[in-house]
């Protein structure tokens, strides 16, 4: 793993935790805080980076309350304040970078054998010619010694496509296992569950705690730790993410806008009144700018830029 130095991640954190340290003394100018905003438009990860640290505020409270004391009831001229002052904001800055990190990184998806950021889709030839897709924003490891077959999804969106001869696959989340043979499923883990998807084939669902579940192909549910839930039937035709497509009928604008969020980097907003919109159509992944044209064409909203990573849509005005 790369060094801290060299980390484009960890020198954003460390970035955005000294920008949040050097408003939260008090001593920033009108000009630094103009700098911090400019910092935060030049890159989505800038922005997504510094709407997390700003969570961090409360737990300043932590940081040894003398230290601070210390450095302002001096002098501005005092050296010995701008020392203190300086180890301050070292301290404060290095404890919500690790924080921060801890929450937008976990160690095992940057260390994972595949991954991919926001907006990005990977697919990868597996040894035993199967292939593997990676959704946005997915880490997986893989473990291919000893005879054993293991896929372990550690954050994200997977689809995998096994080929007949493959043998059987264990793909393994923090809720249970999928064993599959021969089959083509799509597994996606998100707030405490994984939806499981089976186009082809035999699936076999195992939660941590519970009774095994088998799904056969154009059959999907979620699976819990506790068990695994109604069994859906789902037309296997349908265009989805791996082919670069977001397929929805009648659905609620807010919950659209949500998913599209995944693909896109940088922050999106949204008017709660829109959220009642529905949305109907089938909408290209890799043109997120062009999806919220069409939105905006279609329904009575409007699109407003304020750079390219921070888009607010609001109700058109009318008149």
């Amino acid at each position: 793993m790369s060094s801290v130095g060299h980390d484009p991640a960890r020198q954003v954190a460390h970035a955005a935790a000294r920008w949040l340290a050097l408003i939260e003394s008090g001593t920033a100018s009108a000009e630094d805080r103009a700098g911090l905003q400019r910092w935060r438009e030049q890159s989505p990860s800038h922005e997504q980076m510094w709407q997390k640290a700003q969570g961090l505020r409360q737990r300043f409270a932590d940081v040894p309350p003398q230290l601070a004391m210390a450095s302002l009831d001096r002098s501005a001229a005092d050296p010995q304040r701008r020392a203190l002052l300086k180890r301050a904001l070292v301290v404060v800055a290095l404890l919500p970078a690790g924080w921060v990190l801890s929450r937008q990184a976990p160690v095992m998806a940057w260390r994972a054998d595949l991954r991919t950021g926001t907006g990005e889709q990977r697919t990868v030839r597996l040894s035993d010619a199967s292939l593997l897709q990676l959704n946005t924003a997915t880490a997986v490891n893989l473990d291919w010694h000893a005879g054993q077959h293991r896929l372990m999804l550690v954050e994200g969106e997977v689809a995998l496509s096994m080929v007949d001869t493959a043998p059987v696959l264990t793909l393994q989340t923090r809720l249970g296992q999928i064993m599959a043979s021969g089959a083509e499923v799509c597994v996606r883990e998100e707030a405490g569950r994984c939806r499981v998807s089976v186009s082809r084939g035999q699936v076999v669902l195992q939660p941590l705690a519970g009774a095994a579940v088998p799904l056969q192909g154009g059959q999907r549910a979620w699976l819990n730790v506790t068990g695994v839930g109604t069994v859906e039937h789902f037309d296997v035709q349908q265009p989805d993410w791996r082919s670069g497509v977001l397929t929805v009928e009648n659905r609620p604008l807010g919950s659209f806008l949500t998913e599209l969020a995944r693909y896109r980097p940088g922050v999106l907003h949204w008017d709660p009144s829109l959220e009642k919109l529905r949305v109907t159509g089938a909408f290209r992944l890799d043109d997120t700018d062009r999806v919220l044209q069409l939105l905006a064409a279609s329904l009575p909203l409007q699109v407003q830029t304020r750079t390219r990573y921070w888009v607010t849509l609001v109700p058109r005005q009318t008149g």
